[in-house]
């Protein structure tokens, strides 16, 4: 599949969903401890590096936003999906909120402390991750922290029915930790950490991974 056509297809099924998804997932203060101590982490980190604008890159409706927010960043979210940026802006009226693909971010070379791709990247053929990185890697200043969450496996799920709709299309993949951190790797990342949640048999059915990972300094 084409650039356009899996960004199409996940724009189009988030827009169908983004009422629904924020009344069933929920915010980042009811969520799994683990998952609120990984992003407390992060603000820490960030805040003692000397802070700066982060960017919520896949925000959609603004739920990673607005808890790192409240941890004292200065976060903005971006998304592919106008509804589930409706929802953001309408839920969280005190924070930004704008369109775009991390693809081709509308931010300036280094200019953000951190990069937060919170199960952001699980929509995208394997293939295109490297371009992501390479996109996360040029808006973050030398220094600076990307946190990643994603689906711990090595294949793809094709979704037609979420959050209450059918007839949605959306591929979900399931990423090998080891070709991540690679990727990383060759992207210009140094691996900081690597936090793996085993499945609860519940919500999450596949582990979770969690990595942390640094822009070099410059020399």
């Amino acid at each position: 599949m084409t650039d356009a056509g899996f960004l199409t297809e996940t724009r189009a099924t988030y827009d169908t969903v983004a009422t629904s998804y924020a009344e069933i997932v929920p915010a980042m203060d009811d969520d799994h401890p683990v998952d609120r101590a990984v992003l407390n982490a992060f603000a820490d980190l960030v805040r003692a590096a000397g802070s700066g604008p982060v960017a919520d890159i896949g925000c959609g409706t603004g739920r990673v936003t607005a808890f790192l927010d409240r941890a004292g960043l200065e976060v903005s979210g971006i998304d592919l999906s106008p509804g589930m940026l409706a929802v953001a802006r309408r839920n969280h009226p005190g924070l930004r909120f704008s369109e775009g693909s991390m693809f081709a971010l509308d931010l300036l070379d280094g200019t953000q402390a951190g990069v937060v791709a919170w199960y952001s990247v699980i929509h995208m053929p394997p293939e295109r991750l490297p371009a992501a990185f390479a996109e996360f890697h040029r808006v973050l200043a030398p220094g600076g922290y990307l946190q990643l969450a994603f689906h711990i496996g090595d294949q793809r799920n094709h979704k037609t029915q979420g959050y209450g709709h059918d007839g949605i299309s959306l591929d979900v993949y399931l990423l090998p930790v080891e070709r991540i951190c690679e990727l990383l790797s060759q992207a210009g990342f140094a691996l900081d950490t690597r936090v793996v949640r085993e499945p609860d048999g519940r919500l999450a059915r596949a582990p979770q991974g969690y990595l942390l990972a640094r822009k070099a300094t410059e020399s």
